[in-house]
């Protein structure tokens, strides 16, 4: 078969299905060389990755390559690296494409399945449960073959995540699943390789403790770059996109590479540092389209993680500074702990920035910009009186009161800002008004060099414009006095005394009582 190639490049956006890649034409990242690894070294696995992050075409391409379709594989690394090119049968269980609001929605979608593939190995489909018929598929596609079978479960945890707030149709959901799940332990000698993916690895979820053989390779070096792309990659693949984008804003590639690292890079998968990880997703759509922009935070609204946010009185900042966790943390989710800071990882709104080898603590952070500013726009309704369609206005009024240094409608805005947060929206505690705080102030980081900080040593916020740099002290309880003060006992303007812009003070009070800006002084 010749693989279609015309002078038209496709990108893949959306694109699930390997052999249909292939077969029209779209440009491949060729991950081959690593696939072709991991089916001659292991058998059960297990791989945990953000969503839209290549997961099910990676499932669509063991499919392909185990149902021995080898003219889609011409010019790839496999091809050299592969002889026998044996055909096994596929069990291919896809979890994606349904909504789980009822024990009824997901025995559907699984009696569905299964009556596909017992009309396709001629099993009787009996009045059994799900996991008999499910080991009977298995059997007599091992005997009608003579192969061992192939077992792939696309988004295995998406009924448990769509159930996250709702205990009694989650545990109806963990007792239907894991019973279906435990049979791969059972057929184990039928079986060539099982490969499960998800967003989440819970730690309810019995697989992980029934299916002890399971590989996880979520954290493991060798297969970081198995899903996602690499900066080589894209240089390699993109030539002609990233130089049209370079025309289009007057700028090198190199420039517009290290603004795509910038927005869609710094994924990591391992607690060694190696070469971030793109986002695919954004990258293809910012190629496509010629343009920034935050396309994977776009696809899906993180509500239930916000709300954790709330009721845990997470300290907002940690997202941006760090947060140290252990592995277990990493991916060991228990569905009603009240941490959040496992589930906000392993959805992709976290990853890993940094590895203590002694303690074996990982340090956690957002990695770019797409995630950082879509979350914090995302979160603001949550937090102030803002729409979210409302919340660039704002924050753009902001961005022009200090570029024209009038830090007193600046600071009579962001009065009126806080005097409109209703008694629903706050809890009224300190770390509300600090995560307010912090949210708008690290959103006008988008148009402004802002440093939002909060320690010993530091001023509170810092934003820079082209004319002048601005230093905040915000006292709760206290004077606008007494935070001038400090910035001055605390040396905090010395970091910019060497530079040419207008270096301005800003001491302010905020009142807990009447939860609000009090006083502010300028100097």
């Amino acid at each position: 078969m010749e693989i279609n190639n015309n002078h038209i490049r496709k990108y893949p956006i959306g694109i699930q299905s390997f052999e249909n890649l292939r077969r029209e034409g779209y440009l491949y990242v060729d991950k081959t060389a690593l696939i072709y690894r991991l089916i001659t070294t292991g058998k059960p696995y297990f791989l945990s990755r953000p969503r839209r992050f290549g997961k099910s075409l990676l499932l669509s391409t063991l499919k392909a390559y185990f149902e021995g379709k080898k003219e889609l594989f011409e010019g790839l690394a496999i091809e050299k690296l592969e002889k026998q090119w044996a055909v096994h049968p596929v069990l291919h269980l896809d979890l994606n494409a349904e909504k789980y609001d009822s024990v009824e929605r997901l025995e559907m979608q699984m009696n569905s399945q299964l009556l596909n593939w017992e009309s396709q190995y001629g099993c009787d489909a009996k009045d059994w449960t799900y996991s008999i018929r499910f080991m009977n598929v298995i059997k007599a596609a091992y005997e009608q073959t003579g192969q061992q079978v192939v077992v792939l479960i696309d988004e295995y945890d998406k009924p448990m995540l769509e159930s996250l707030h709702d205990k009694e149709l989650r545990d109806q959901f963990r007792s239907l699943l894991v019973a279906f799940y435990s049979v791969l332990k059972t057929a184990d000698p039928y079986l060539r390789l099982v490969f499960i993916t998800g967003v989440t690895k819970f730690a309810q979820m019995s697989i992980f403790s029934t299916l002890n053989q399971l590989i996880d390779i979520s954290l493991e070096k060798t297969y970081e770059t198995l899903c996602g792309m690499t900066r080589t990659e894209i240089e390699q693949n993109f030539a002609p996109e990233l130089e049209a984008m370079a025309l289009k804003n007057n700028t090198s590639c190199e420039a517009i590479v290290e603004r795509m690292e910038a927005m869609y890079d710094g994924y990591h998968f391992c607690e060694e540092q190696t070469e971030g990880m793109f986002n695919p997703f954004s990258v293809l759509n910012m190629l496509r389209q010629l343009k920034f922009n935050y396309y994977w935070f776009a696809t899906g609204t993180p509500t239930f993680l916000v709300k954790m946010l709330q009721r845990s009185e997470f300290d907002v900042r940690e997202l941006v500074n760090g947060i140290e966790v252990s592995e277990a943390s990493l991916m060991s989710y228990r569905a009603d702990d009240d941490d959040p800071v496992p589930m906000i990882y392993q959805s992709g709104y976290l990853t890993i920035k940094g590895y203590d080898p002694e303690f074996n603590l990982y340090k956690l952070k957002l990695p770019n910009e797409e995630v950082k500013y879509g979350l914090l726009n995302y979160m603001a309704p949550y937090y102030t009186p803002v729409m979210e369609r409302d919340v660039p206005f704002y924050v753009g009024k902001f961005v022009k009161e200090l570029r024209a240094g009038d830090v007193d409608a600046f600071m009579n805005r962001m009065r009126a800002f806080f005097g409109n947060i209703s008694y629903e929206l706050s809890d009224d505690t300190e770390r509300h008004y600090q995560n307010v705080f912090y949210i708008v102030f690290t959103l006008l980081g988008q148009y402004t060099d802002a440093e939002v900080r909060s320690c010993h040593g530091r001023a509170d916020m810092v934003v820079k414009t082209s004319d002048y740099i601005y230093v905040f002290e915000f006292k709760l309880n206290g004077t606008a006095e007494e935070a001038l003060k400090q910035i001055d006992e605390k040396d905090y303007l010395i970091p910019y005394v060497a530079d040419h812009r207008k270096l301005v003070k800003v001491g302010v009070d905020f009142n807990k009582d009447t939860r609000n800006i009090g006083h502010w002084l300028v100097q």
